[in-house]
């Protein structure tokens, strides 16, 4: 029984890190997208220019992703199943 218990209090510890890690891990992801997106949409800026671009890129992607979500939803009223899901696809692909 003491061994099951010792058990159980080492397990915990090791679960919750192993979910933090994985947190840490989904946001690095996310953060590397935003860079590879950003990188793209750059192009052949260079110096001050670039600096500038990539800053207010990767502040505001998510603010600009959002109002593209909010545009293409009120464009898509009336669809519904497969017809919504092409619209809003390729909706938000052209935006």
């Amino acid at each position: 029984m003491k061994t099951a218990f010792a058990a159980v209090i080492i397990a915990i510890p090791l679960c919750i890190s192993a979910m933090t890690a994985s947190a840490e891990e989904k946001a690095a992801a996310t953060q590397q997208n935003k860079m590879a997106t950003c990188n793209k949409e750059a192009g052949d800026k260079k110096g001050d220019e670039r600096k500038a671009f990539m800053k207010e890129c990767l502040t505001d992607k998510q603010a600009r992703q959002q109002d593209k979500m909010k545009s293409c939803n009120k464009e898509a009223e009336g669809k519904k199943g497969d017809e919504r899901k092409a619209f809003m696809s390729d909706c938000l692909k052209k935006q």
